[in-house]
């Protein structure tokens, strides 16, 4: 399969947009990625510095080169403000799959910032990129994000136990996935009761 991504595509919904990640994003992402309450459910130690920050920016964009990830920086279109990231990583083309990240600042958390991206990034992934599966590990404690993918019709595959110690405590991990097909039948469930109303 040959898919040519040779920049980080745009995708924009009604409030957000999301754009490629940039080195100069740091100082930015720093404020939440840096933040261990906001990083709860993705690492037990959060970058500390913001040359941390563009080191792991620069390990982002490596891996984007190499066509194993795409990060995003998701924007508040009305002002401007980075509300968090989005990456689509451990991404195969070949195999056609890769596993879902994001992080929301706190502000945003709860606030449907990822029902409305997930929308725009389901259609670019299953579409545009010709995916087959997407997936979401989650911690076994994250219920905001349990919650989005029963929403969104993802499976649950089952539990990966104590995969991620944090210091304290071993956490399980939650393997949910979504494959093409059953995206497709969900869209277009949504398309005819849209018709219908």
């Amino acid at each position: 399969m040959n898919i040519e991504i040779t920049n980080i595509p745009v995708l924009e919904t009604k409030h957000y947009l999301l754009r490629g990640i940039k080195e100069e994003d740091a100082k930015t992402l720093l404020l939440f990625m840096g933040d261990k309450k906001t990083m709860q459910y993705i690492t037990p130690h959060p970058v500390r510095t913001e040359s941390e920050m563009r080191e792991e920016i620069a390990k982002y964009l490596k891996r984007f080169a190499e066509k194993k990830e795409i990060p995003w920086v998701i924007l508040n279109k009305k002002t401007k403000e980075v509300v968090g990231q989005f990456r689509f990583h451990k991404l195969d083309l070949w195999h056609r799959k890769t596993e879902m990240g994001a992080i929301i600042r706190e502000e945003y958390q709860k606030k449907g910032v990822m029902t409305e991206i997930l929308e725009a990034v389901l259609e670019f992934g299953f579409h545009k990129l010709q995916l087959n599966r997407i997936v979401g590990d989650i911690f076994a404690g994250n219920k905001g994000s349990k919650k989005l993918m029963e929403k969104f019709g993802f499976q649950k595959e089952g539990v990966l136990r104590q995969t991620d110690f944090d210091g304290l405590h071993y956490h399980d991990t939650v393997v949910y996935s979504m494959l093409k097909r059953e995206y497709e039948k969900k869209m277009q469930q949504v398309s005819e009761n849209n018709w219908l109303m």
